[in-house]
């Protein structure tokens, strides 16, 4: 699809929308006002990236290298990406794959390195001026999550790599955290630790600190597999979200919170599902991720062939979220996209020719969208792989080994970006740049900021 083609696309979309004011918030806190984000009374666009594994570098225990964080972030700001989806919570689990060391090794016993390497992070992005977005939990395995709340109440771990159970019977599981009161809990019990922690780096409380712009639920929040298992949790996923986001709020009056939902795709494909799940107002801003390799639109090793479809499903995927969240009147952030190297490669060294050309593409698209006063406020690759690199001849990680933005149940460089990928850092330069230019004040004033 061509640039005219999707900017006439976006014209349609979007020819009513204007930019809205500022509304004198000048506290260093993110804020929404109508469908734009807001910080120290300007519009809010960024560039931004995952980087989930910052409280493992900035740890003082095993995991911790401070140097190697403090370069990434130096990097990072080099580039104009300020803004970095960090990973706040992990639980110890027996699946493989999932992360080793965790911050939580049972429920309220917590790994206190891990937590001062988040409160090291947190400090040294305040000093960059970069935001976080914190998220609390994840209904994936990697990093044990909802299924680990449900196995510390009485549950059965389920491995989705045991061929005996799987996928399917891992998201069943998962999603039966939404009606279990003692996991939801469990979960909240850590939340509020988490909410109203005292940095020991800064002395900041964490529900004080402007460096965190949001709080999220979850990684990918999904009510279970698609169709019927999957709408049978529907009524209480729905629930959970409501009501965990205005928890969150009692708790910390000054931060934004948001699901960290895929979009459509985590809603059981179904757009009315999406509008239901996050018409809730304590959800201030929506979230999409686009995923092309695990959703089979893409093949890297044919990625010739498959990435012009890809890229046009791409566009599509990301203007349908668009239109929902006109229509719900909130922002929304694409804070997950990634492609992997041709071939499906992971070492640095490979080529990147169908990455550079999907980067392009989609900031293009984010950057024409949010110029005609579209709903995005910014995006976040996945992710940074920085100075981490795979050790071992199937990319799987093992303990020891170093960080990237891969997680340990994938390959570890199939999506990251690693300082040496000059041409990718070149197209993510240029994106945060023209993104920064947005970050002008709004000539008139109006309401409505939360």
């Amino acid at each position: 699809m061509s640039f005219v083609c999707v900017l006439t696309l976006l014209s349609v979309l979007f020819s009513s929308c204007s930019l809205v004011s500022s509304f004198g918030e000048h506290d260093g806190f993110v804020r929404v006002q109508g469908t734009q984000l807001f910080h120290n009374g300007a519009p809010y666009y960024f560039a931004g990236t995952n980087m989930w594994y910052g409280c493992y570098l900035g740890s003082t225990g095993s995991t911790g290298d401070k140097p190697r964080l403090l370069r990434e972030l130096d990097s990072l700001k080099s580039y104009g990406v300020t803004n970095l989806r960090v990973l706040a919570a992990s639980e110890r689990s027996a699946i493989r794959r999932s992360v080793k060391p965790a911050i939580q090794n049972a429920p309220g016993v917590v790994d206190d390195s891990l937590l001062a390497g988040l409160d090291f992070t947190l400090a040294e992005m305040a000093k960059r001026h970069m935001h976080a977005v914190l998220y609390l939990g994840n209904y994936w395995e990697w990093s044990g999550g909802m299924s680990q709340y449900n196995v510390w109440t009485g549950g059965k771990t389920v491995d989705p790599e045991d061929t005996t159970q799987g996928w399917g019977a891992f998201m069943d599981f998962s999603a039966t955290f939404y009606s279990n009161p003692e996991a939801m809990k469990l979960y909240e019990n850590y939340v509020r630790l988490i909410v109203t922690r005292k940095n020991t780096v800064n002395g900041r409380i964490y529900f004080e600190d402007p460096a965190i712009m949001s709080w999220q639920l979850a990684n990918e929040p999904r009510p279970g597999r698609d169709g019927g298992p999957g709408q049978q949790n529907l009524v209480v996923f729905y629930r959970w979200l409501d009501q965990t986001a205005m928890f969150i709020h009692s708790l910390d009056p000054n931060h934004l919170v948001n699901a960290g939902s895929e979009g459509i795709v985590g809603t059981l494909q179904s757009e009315e599902y999406y509008l239901k799940a996050f018409q809730t107002p304590h959800i201030d801003y929506l979230n999409l991720h686009l995923w092309p390799l695990n959703w089979g639109w893409f093949n890297p090793g044919h990625w010739e062939e498959t990435l012009p479809s890809t890229e046009t499903k791409a566009i599509a995927y990301i203007g349908r979220h668009l239109a929902l969240a006109r229509s719900l009147g909130k922002p929304i952030v694409m804070d997950e996209f990634g492609l992997g190297r041709d071939g499906g490669a992971i070492l640095p060294s490979t080529s990147t020719k169908a990455r550079d050309e999907y980067y392009r593409l989609i900031y293009q698209v984010l950057e024409d969208s949010a110029s005609l006063g579209a709903p995005i406020a910014g995006s976040n690759f996945w992710a940074w792989g920085g100075e981490g690199f795979a050790r071992h001849p199937d990319g799987m990680w093992q303990i020891g080994d170093p960080y990237v933005g891969d997680p340990p149940q994938e390959p570890q460089g199939r999506n990251s970006v690693f300082v040496s990928d000059t041409s990718t850092l070149r197209i993510i330069m240029e994106y945060a740049y023209r993104m920064n230019k947005l970050n002008v004040k709004a000539p008139t004033a109006a309401s409505g900021s939360r």
